[in-house]
């Protein structure tokens, strides 16, 4: 079973791999306002949101598969401007662009990639792919969900990438494939030092390995922090009780069993509150 990572109260600062700082992108329908976040070596930070929240918009920023309308994007200490070539060798991106290889073999997909990166090995490569046991002679789309994920980690960790951003990579994988996945980044931020920023709407997911928490709506950051520092900052309650306490009212949640409320701790009453019942409860309230 994936445990969370454990970091020491007494090790030093773990180094910043990367830091975004006032990221802004405006669509006609969308913006994308001061977005500011960092992610630290040896650490997986969880970004989470409603579909269309702007978390692959701030993805593809990262990647500069988007051009950002402001703000700044440093990797390992360096402006993404003017390093692309150098920070590009040291970061491993998995934003389902697998699809564009779909009848090519994984033989073929990884010679093409060793071409761009100085530091390929093929000896990593092989020893990952006899790791997660990836069939060479397989095309793109005779994998499964849980393989092509596998396959996109293959590549990233093959050039010695110390920070994955990955968009999604548990999404339609079975139970078993999915802890399967998660045991795999925990075991690379806790015994290889790789940072990761990976995105998904399975918070049961993060329960399990996530170090830090980074939630965003309507292109909005509403709340970040270490995962425990997250939760504990809200309970949920009836939401008659909510009122009969008189305490801030952060989110409400209607079911068929009544109409629960989310309230901050301090207000002591009700249940310790999950993700779920974060993203849930805020749904149309957003106000972390």
């Amino acid at each position: 079973m994936a445990q969370p990572p454990i970091h020491s109260s007494g090790s030093s600062k773990p180094e910043t791999l990367l830091r975004v700082e006032d990221l802004a992108k405006s669509y006609p329908a969308f913006e994308l306002r001061d977005v500011s976040f960092s992610v630290e070596a040896g650490t997986i930070t969880g970004f989470i949101g409603r579909n269309g929240a702007g978390k692959s918009t701030t993805l593809k920023c990262l990647e500069d598969a988007v051009h950002p309308d402001g703000g700044t994007i440093e990797y390992f200490g360096k402006p993404y401007l003017g390093n692309e070539d150098t920070i590009k060798e040291q970061v491993g991106f998995e934003l389902n662009s697998a699809d564009f290889y779909r009848t090519k073999r994984l033989s073929l997909i990884a010679s093409i990639t060793s071409n761009f990166y100085a530091n390929w090995s093929d000896d990593a490569y092989a020893r990952y792919c006899k790791l997660f046991n990836l069939d060479q002679k397989k095309r793109i789309i005779d994998l499964s969900q849980g393989m092509r994920v596998k396959f996109a980690l293959a590549l990233a960790l093959s050039h010695n990438a110390r920070l994955l951003i990955l968009d999604e990579p548990t999404s339609g994988l079975d139970p078993a494939s999915r802890e399967e996945v998660l045991d795999i980044l925990l075991k690379l931020a806790r015994s290889e030092n790789v940072g990761v920023l990976f995105s998904t709407h399975i918070t049961s997911d993060l329960e399990k390995c996530a170090s830090n928490i980074l939630y965003i709506d309507n292109g909005n950051i509403i709340g970040k922090g270490s995962l425990s520092e997250f939760k504990d900052r809200y309970r949920v309650a009836p939401l008659d009780a909510a009122q009969r306490a008189d305490t801030p009212i952060c989110g409400i949640r209607e079911t068929a069993n009544g109409t629960s409320a989310l309230v901050p701790a301090r207000s002591g009453i009700g249940d310790p509150a999950t993700l779920d019942d974060i993203m849930t409860h805020t749904a149309r309230k957003a106000t972390l």
